[in-house]
């Protein structure tokens, strides 16, 4: 099974480039700080509560993060990694500035990222930003964002406690027009209603996580008929209590009623994993087959931004390696 994953040509299609950061670029640069072993990234680790994981991403993230250069040497281990696990296609997304955070012009990090991008792996940037940064002090970038000649898309993130602002659906809507694909975190820490949210009014296609549309078999049925996607990333579901384990993960349940549903890892910085171990999770404790794995690779070609000929090839190795196994 360990081969038959690593020769998969896999996707990542739900990465924070800052809840990326390799953790021992920390070690290497001041191993006093930053211990080798913390306890937050054992596999056993549960977050009490989101905020209580959202500090500890950014108590290491944002001394790291200050220039270009460091999204550069970040984003370099972090693609070195996906290329070792024949990973083919990473959209990963960076955290809109703001005055007082991370204070790098959004245009400088994609460029950054993208120079990162070894020859074989093709890689889409998003900017990410919180439900209120849609009325607050970021809302005149907001509105530029659509000049942003390399930015792929845009993404809602952060905790669901948060109101989605009436505004925001005519922004994303613009977005769209103007080329750039609109994704939203939902039904991770909220329920259904979020992802039923998420297509309807927002409309988008591709929901991060999506996993408690579950609750809701209306709301799975309105991803199947709209053909909305789900970037499902298990080991943080279960790291943020989201699932109690892999064995109870939905996303067996989600897929075999029809959802397009991916896997990626969301913030390996907190859950000290990788795309493998996601595959090999749902092999080893939720009992995924070959072709269920398989399927999971083919749904992330499905929504790549890449070339026919690049997404024909893929599908054809896929497809050659389950029908050997």
């Amino acid at each position: 099974m360990r081969d038959f994953i690593q020769a998969l040509p896999k996707t990542e299609t739900h990465l924070h480039i800052e809840g990326a950061l390799p953790y021992e670029l920390l070690c290497a640069w001041d191993p006093k700080r930053w211990p080798p072993d913390p306890a937050f990234r054992d596999r056993s680790y549960r977050y009490a509560t989101f905020p209580g994981f959202e500090q500890i991403l950014l108590d290491h993230a944002l001394p790291w993060f200050t220039s270009a250069e460091r999204y550069h040497e970040a984003a370099r281990l972090i693609f070195a990694k996906h290329v070792a696990q024949n990973v083919r296609y990473v959209e990963t997304s960076f955290h809109l500035p703001v005055t007082g955070f991370i204070n790098v012009p959004g245009p400088e990090i994609i460029a950054a990222i993208r120079s990162a991008a070894p020859v074989g792996l093709e890689v889409r940037v998003f900017t990410g930003m919180l439900r209120s940064d849609i009325i607050g002090a970021l809302r005149p970038t907001i509105d530029r964002l659509h000049t942003w000649e390399h930015l792929a898309g845009v993404d809602l993130h952060g905790h669901e406690t948060m109101p989605t602002p009436p505004e925001t659906a005519a922004i994303w809507a613009g977005l769209r027009a103007a080329g750039k694909v609109t994704k939203c975190h939902a039904g991770e820490f909220d329920g259904a209603a979020r992802v039923r949210e998420a297509i309807e009014v927002l409309g988008v296609r591709r929901v991060q996580h999506g996993v408690r549309a579950v609750e809701d078999p209306s709301v799975v049925q309105l991803a199947v008929e709209t053909g909305t996607t789900f970037d499902v990333c298990p080991l943080s579901n279960v790291g943020l209590r989201v699932a109690p384990s892999i064995a109870a993960h939905p996303i067996r349940r989600l897929m075999q009623a029809g959802v397009c549903c991916t896997v990626s890892t969301d913030d390996p910085l907190c859950f000290a994993n990788s795309l493998t171990e996601e595959y090999q999770a749902l092999a080893t404790e939720l009992a995924f087959t070959r072709a269920e794995l398989a399927q999971v690779a083919r749904n992330g070609w499905a929504v790549a931004s890449v070339p026919a000929a690049m997404r024909d090839a893929m599908l054809a190795t896929i497809q050659r390696l389950a029908a050997a196994n």
